[in-house]
């Protein structure tokens, strides 16, 4: 077993062996093994079965027990998560090319993948793989990307304050998008202004570094958050230098026309998405920005824009049973909650179910939230509503109820609904995807 002697000598060794894993389940040969620890597992007691496996080296941060001819192979570090830290901040620091933060409370993903979609058309781009914005995710980000690269997207998620802080220091980025900041984590934040300044951390780190930011100008607290920062681009759909608005959708899905863009080709321009949910429209606005800021033509960001699908339960508008149904289970807080149901209000139809899974991090608001989120679908006429997960049980409805998404699927199932426009929408941890699921 090898103790290091520093962050450049395991650089060198990444160099040779540029592909990190944490998990012995998805590793290949040739890999490097870093033992990831949490309350509930040690990764340090599979250090061994990963080379046995073929990974070309183990870094642990416990002595290591193993035969002589993989003691090689092992290397010893004070603490795995600092060293994970610091090689990708060594990795971050051989690029001079642009790298883009974004956050925010709701559509963060979404807005990422549309970033990506748009900038990879046009230069190579590197993003964070799903949604793995944490402490672990995001330097694992930075460590997939490959010295060809354009540009690099990241994605930050947080739940409590310090955390944008803690990526910035080795994500070191150039430019930086703050989506929103609504009712997401407050048992971490504490509150919506403690969201704001977590999520402003992003915009404390760009000011400080004379970075850029893309500002969605019609929210005031975000103009307000980016206030000293010398280079903003704007966007929104009634204020900034780039904007738009929504069309009639076409078949549930979003469309958008550009209203103003600086006179490029892309003003006047109508563009079809495979999104539902005017919600959506700032999340789209914000990657054309990007686009149009980072010199893509205006035809790529159009087609980049248009063929992008949603996936893993995000806006998708999909068929089930001869229904329709708008599937955005794979998050939900009190923000997008709101904004979800709305829009669900809005569609045209006669024959409306609103299934609703409980929201989860909410702290001793919890109960609160969700009775506000009861009094909203009180104001409108849906045919029917289901509400599943223990966060209502101490709620005042007239509401269907079901404490777990098995037993809501079970009294689905025997509803054999025909033609009906559904919204299910929930926090993760309910997985309400599953009402709609083959049996």
């Amino acid at each position: 077993m090898k103790q290091l002697s520093s962050i450049a000598s395991l650089y060198e060794i990444f160099k040779l062996h540029p592909q990190v894993q944490t998990d012995t389940r998805k590793l290949q040969k040739g890999n490097l093994y870093f033992a990831l620890k949490g309350p509930n597992f040690n990764g340090n007691e599979f250090a061994v079965q990963a080379l046995e496996q073929g990974a070309a080296y183990s870094i642990v941060d416990e002595p290591i027990i193993a035969s002589e001819n993989l003691q090689e192979r092992i290397i010893l570090v004070e603490d795995f998560l600092t060293s994970l830290k610091d090689l990708a901040k060594y990795h971050r620091q051989q690029f001079t090319i642009p790298f883009i933060a974004i956050t925010g409370s709701n559509g963060k993903t979404t807005t990422k993948e549309l970033v990506m979609a748009v900038l990879s058309s046009h230069y190579i781009t590197y993003t964070t793989e799903g949604n793995l914005n944490n402490h672990i995710g995001v330097p694992l980000t930075l460590l997939s990307i490959k010295k060809d690269a354009q540009y690099a997207v990241i994605e930050m998620g947080a739940n409590h304050l310090h955390e944008i802080e803690s990526y910035c220091s080795y994500t070191l980025p150039t430019h930086g998008l703050i989506n929103n900041c609504g009712k997401a984590h407050l048992e971490g934040f504490g509150s919506e202004e403690g969201v704001k300044k977590g999520k402003g951390e992003l915009f404390d780190y760009i000011k400080k570094h004379e970075g850029t930011v893309f500002v969605n100008s019609d929210y005031d607290y975000l103009n307000t958050m980016s206030k000293g920062i010398q280079n903003i681009i704007s966007y929104g759909t009634h204020s900034g230098s780039l904007q738009g608005k929504e069309l009639s959708s076409q078949g549930g899905l979003l469309q958008i026309t550009i209203t103003k863009a600086g006179n490029t080709s892309i003003e006047n321009k109508i563009i079809k998405t495979q999104l539902v949910g005017a919600y959506n429209i700032p999340n789209l606005l914000a990657a054309i920005s990007i686009g149009l800021y980072c010199a893509v033509p205006a035809e790529k960001i159009m087609a980049a824009i248009e063929s992008y699908q949603p996936t893993n339960s995000r806006s998708q508008l999909i068929s089930w049973k001869n229904n329709q149904v708008i599937l955005d289970a794979y998050n939900a807080n009190p923000s997008s909650m709101k904004v979800a149901i709305e829009n669900f209000a809005g569609i045209e139809s006669n024959s409306k179910i609103l299934c609703i899974g409980g929201m989860r991090e909410m702290g001793t608001s919890s109960d609160e939230e969700h009775q506000q989120i009861i009094n909203l679908i009180n104001a409108y006429p849906f045919e029917k509503v289901v509400l599943v997960g223990k966060e209502f049980e101490n709620c005042t409805h007239n509401y269907h109820y079901f404490e777990t998404v098995n037993a809501a699927k079970e009294w689905l199932d025997t509803q054999n609904y025909q033609d009906h426009y559904f919204l299910i929408k929930g926090s993760r941890g309910i997985q309400m995807e599953q009402l709609i699921a083959a049996n």
